[in-house]
């Protein structure tokens, strides 16, 4: 026969656990949103638990926990919830990684509308980002955290692009690249894609501060560019899903300024032609720089902050 236990989970409730049964499913069971990007499989982890009453109480660490933790070093007080079981009465812990952008995140579908878009030339606003480092963190953690802190991330970018009125039109490995202006004219456009890199930065910040610090031993930096230019926007049949395609010079620049802020040593730069648009007072630092396979020099303001 099977012993109940109560399992207290500090900060959601307290959960019935069954012997034979993970922490993890448990938690599941009552309804709490408990993360587990790896599907329970102790190869990531997200779903980690500190333990502040009762450790005398868990089950010891099983041959998979233990290999985790060779490769990411953990208090002992730290668990996997998906590896460990309850054994007696008193026990209390607390779900490390959780937040209400987490919740948003795994409990949301996006929505996808199918439209139709005429090939037109259209003057945008062109927006790239690239996370700077983020090899030394792959190397450091295993897949499935790593997809678990790019969703985390890709949604930010997402909510600050979008509530600008921003697309993001392609992603690439750890960057993306986005217009304004769909909708508004090339003035508007500029000023809020200037508006979304700051917002990028504030955000990037807190969420380093706040989650990759306290979560992963990890701070994320990022390089911005933004430059406005006529482009031809339409669905041209060239992407494997017929998305929306963005294409001209202006992109090429924009991307090839991206990869200039590594030399400038500045995390957002905007160029001449949005600097006249919008006149932004704290981009008194002009620059001119060479951008592989642009035949003229390109002048920038440097609108972020040098590297760390």
């Amino acid at each position: 026969m099977q012993e109940s236990f109560i399992l207290e989970l500090l900060g959601d409730k307290q959960i019935p656990i069954q012997t034979g049964q993970t922490i993890l499913e448990a938690s599941l069971a009552a309804g709490i949103p408990h993360y587990h990007a790896c599907g329970g499989n102790a190869k990531c982890s997200t779903c980690r638990i500190l333990i502040k009453e009762g450790a005398d109480y868990l089950s010891a660490f099983n041959d998979k926990e233990l290999a985790l933790r060779q490769r990411i070093p953990m208090p002992h007080n730290v668990r996997l919830a998906c590896q460990t079981y309850v054994q007696g009465k008193g026990a209390k812990a607390h779900r490390m990684i959780r937040d209400e952008a987490d919740i948003r995140m795994y409990i949301s579908k996006d929505i996808v509308t199918d439209l139709s878009y005429i090939v037109e030339e259209k003057n945008l606003a062109l927006f790239f980002l690239d996370v700077r480092d983020f090899t030394p963190f792959i190397e450091t953690y295993l897949a499935f955290d790593v997809i678990h802190v790019m969703r985390r991330l890709f949604t930010l970018f997402r909510t600050c692009i979008e509530g600008q009125d921003g697309k993001i039109i392609e992603t690439a490995g750890d960057g993306f690249y986005a217009v304004f202006g769909l909708q508004t004219d090339v003035k508007s456009a500029a000023r809020n894609g200037c508006n979304a890199g700051d917002a990028i930065l504030r955000e990037i910040e807190s969420f380093n501060a706040q989650y990759m610090q306290k979560n992963f031993r990890h701070r994320f930096q990022v390089g911005i560019s933004l430059h406005v230019g006529q482009v031809i926007v339409g669905n041209i049949g060239i992407g494997v899903n017929n998305n929306m395609t963005v294409m001209g010079l202006p992109v090429n620049i924009a991307a090839r300024m991206q990869g200039a802020t590594k030399e400038l040593n500045n995390s957002f730069i905007i160029s001449e032609a949005v600097y006249k648009l919008v006149e932004d007072k704290r981009a008194s630092t002009k620059r001119e720089i060479a951008l592989k396979g642009v035949t003229d020099k390109v002048h920038v303001y440097l609108l972020g902050e040098p590297y760390t």
